[in-house]
């Protein structure tokens, strides 16, 4: 599936989200879009979205890169459900680099124009499941 459209879309965005670019991040979703924060904790609609990245983006000081791996992507209409790797690269209070992967689960939804736009942003995947 490394073809799919939205492998492009969503490396675009990581591009945004790694660049602290939160605002031009905001034409990848959805006006009602939600964003898992964190298990238990929702992000909703752009201008919550836009805030939460700001917030993640200071937690990790401005060193927090993403990346994807493997994608599987599932339509169904104008829907698609996309199951991939995402690769979080962060360096710790010393300056070392850590990595940590996670199976996201992404929705996205098909706009009368054509274009892809992120309704469900979970980065963690099933682990949502684990708490």
């Amino acid at each position: 599936m490394s073809d799919h459209p939205l492998k492009t879309l969503i490396e675009a965005a990581d591009r945004s989200i790694s660049a602290g670019d939160f605002e031009g991040l905001m034409r990848f979703y959805t006006d009602d879009a939600t964003l898992v924060v964190k298990p238990g904790m929702y992000a909703r609609g752009k201008d919550q979205i836009k805030r939460a990245f700001e917030a993640i983006s200071a937690h990790f000081d401005g060193q927090l890169k993403v990346r994807q791996g493997k994608m599987e992507v599932i339509e169904g209409g104008e829907t698609a459900l996309v199951v991939m790797e995402t690769w979080l690269d962060s360096a710790d209070e010393d300056g070392a680099a850590i990595s940590t992967v996670r199976r996201a689960t992404y929705v996205f939804r098909r706009e009368p124009a054509g274009n892809w736009l992120c309704a469900v942003d979970n980065s963690y995947g099933t682990t949502l499941l684990d708490s």
